[in-house]
């Protein structure tokens, strides 16, 4: 009794509402981007502000209810629920202000990668963001930020000029450089663990269309696509980007029949320079072997980024493990290719994404995200529809997984890892961990935010 007079009470200073489990709402609140999460929250506070998160934080610290924070809803761990706990949902927060003038952006963390692309396209502008239109603007760039314009422009986090956090005291700050600099180091790169962010202002360029899209190649030719692919980025100009990856060709358009259902290897580009450079960008890629598909063109960047979203929709069943890979060595890409020509299901994958050019310009301290010295970021994720298939999709990852350590540089990209134990977290965070704990010591020594990759307060 006592705790629904409680709820009540928030219920009437909040400009958002309340969701409990008895609500009709209730399960339409719970799903998230993972189908293989199934958690049942004591409530959601669906906030319209930071007034209404900073609220939510103090009638959960009140009433010693764990606490997540749902944004996007694509992690792919589910930390964005919270079993019996209170999740501060932020996806109805869907402001965004664009000065084209200069350039920046103010966006409200509820939207999703499609959203700011939309709006920011209009002014002929970009952010770099991630390669999955679902993804929310928040998670993304509280973990780092890689996408196609990472070799031309560096990380989402690289264009973060300010944000407004909702601190575990309830307290709401501006982070920038003059302003709380040590938060606003922590955000970029450090995951969920200081803070609700109500607001993210950034830095956009001047990007609208590009070349892009997928090449494909036999599995078979594998193993001299990885070294050519890793050859050919080294010396390439930073306006060429491209992620590899092993798939298999969907069952529908725009896929030739007799391709379709087939493994395969494949290469998605991106290139931002100039028109007339294209053909001679190209030509060494389409003469190297030429591939079986080819669907490289020009189209708007936020056509680019969401390419593959309705292969990827919410509502799968997916687990993905990650690694940092400094070299493509011979015995690196056979694991690869033994594991890539052996996907578990349809919709499995393995990609790798490059990292250097803009992003190798920041010095590995500058941010809280350290591995500025990788060249290659990986993701195994294994995908069903078939929730049957779970054990098959996790053993899979599992064992790809495993086989890559030897061949990692330590650690892990944390927006694609589920929850990791301590010293897997540790390693992620590299050379600022030790930092990055003094400072959730000061920011929440009591580990309020813990559901994430979690930086555990300093002790001494």
């Amino acid at each position: 009794m006592a705790a629904d007079i409680e709820i009540e009470r928030l219920r009437t200073e909040l400009q958002g509402r309340i969701i409990l489990p008895q609500d009709s709402e209730y399960d339409e609140a719970r799903t998230i981007y993972n189908a293989m999460i199934e958690k049942r929250p004591a409530l959601f506070v669906k906030c319209k502000n930071k007034h209404d998160v900073s609220k939510a934080v103090h009638f959960a610290k009140t009433n010693n209810l764990e606490v997540s924070v749902k944004a996007g809803g694509h992690n792919g761990a589910g930390l964005s629920l919270v079993d019996s706990g209170l999740v501060i949902d932020l996806s109805e927060m869907k402001e965004i202000d664009i000065d084209p003038k200069k350039g920046i952006a103010e966006i409200a963390p509820g939207n999703t990668l499609s959203d700011v692309d939309k709006a920011t396209h209009e002014h002929g502008l970009a952010l770099p963001v991630g390669v999955n239109g679902n993804t929310g603007i928040s998670g993304l760039t509280l973990g780092g930020g890689l996408g196609f314009l990472t070799r031309k422009a560096g990380l989402t986090i690289d264009h973060l000029i300010a944000a407004e956090v909702v601190l575990a005291s309830g307290e709401i700050v501006t982070a920038n450089e003059n302003s709380h600099p040590d938060l606003f180091w922590a955000l970029r790169g450090g995951g969920g663990n200081f803070g609700v962010v109500v607001s993210f202002t950034f830095t956009l360029v001047p990007i609208k269309n590009v070349y892009a899209g997928p090449m494909l190649w036999p599995i078979e030719k594998a193993k001299e696509v990885m070294q050519f692919f890793d050859n050919h980025t080294k010396d390439a100009s930073h306006d060429l980007y491209g992620f590899f990856a092993f798939l298999t060709v969907p069952d529908a358009n725009p896929f030739p029949e007799h391709l379709r259902k087939k493994n395969v290897c494949g290469i998605v580009w991106c290139y931002t320079g100039a028109s007339d450079k294209i053909e001679e960008v190209f030509e060494p890629i389409r003469n190297f072997g030429p591939p079986i598909l080819d669907f490289v063109g020009e189209m708007p960047l936020p056509t680019l980024n969401s390419l593959f979203d309705w292969l990827y929709p919410p509502g799968l069943h997916l687990y993905w493990k990650g690694h940092y890979v400094n070299e493509l060595t011979d015995s690196c890409i056979a694991t690869n290719t033994e594991y890539g020509a052996n996907l578990p299901t349809t919709r499995s994958t393995m990609h790798l994404y490059p990292v250097d050019g803009k992003a190798h310009e920041i010095g590995q301290q500058d941010t809280a995200w350290a591995h500025r010295d990788i060249r290659w970021v990986q993701v195994i994720l294994g995908v069903t529809d078939d929730p049957k298939k779970n054990g098959l999709i996790m053993d899979w990852s599992k064992r790809y997984y495993e086989a890559m350590v030897p061949h990692s540089s330590g650690g892990g990209y944390v927006n694609f890892t589920m929850q990791d134990d301590d010293a897997r977290v540790k390693e992620s965070y590299g050379v600022n961990f030790d930092r990055l704990s003094e400072l959730k010591k000061k920011f929440d020594p009591e580990n309020f935010f813990h559901l994430n990759q979690n930086i555990k307060p300093a002790t001494s």
